[in-house]
């Protein structure tokens, strides 16, 4: 744990000894957390998160996202790209559209996971305080 800093007035810092140097040991390299940072921002967006929501039922064109969300084609193929560009969403070119569908199960994960998490708050779960 030589790393690590100790905080001022941390009055038994032996106490999370053992949990500490595990953070220490198991913590991705600074870039790798960036990159995780920059995915979760992408979420941080309600039209982004509907959007992965619909795909999540399985693949849509851009108008058809628009007709969904109330929005404009060129709007929704704006967060399409950001969402590409993260590797949430990937497309397939059919005759002359694209058609957009999650990039794999693991974005599907994340989606229904935050989701438990924001329904478990909103009817009295699990409370950290």
């Amino acid at each position: 744990m030589e790393n690590a800093r100790k905080p001022a007035g941390c009055v038994h810092p032996e106490e999370h000894a053992h949990t500490l140097r595990l953070a220490e040991l198991d913590m991705p390299a600074g870039e790798v957390m960036q990159k995780l940072a920059e995915q979760f921002r992408l979420f941080g967006d309600a039209t982004r998160v509907k959007i992965l929501w619909a795909l999540s039922q399985g693949p849509l064109c851009v108008c058809d996202l628009a007709g969904l969300l109330g929005s404009g084609q060129s709007a929704v193929s704006h967060q399409l790209r950001l969402l590409r560009q993260a590797r949430l969403v990937k497309y397939e070119k059919q005759g002359k559209s694209s058609v957009y569908m999650l990039d794999d199960e693991h974005v599907w994960q994340i989606i229904r996971l935050g989701l438990s998490h924001v329904q478990e708050q909103e009817t009295g779960g699990h409370n950290h305080e």
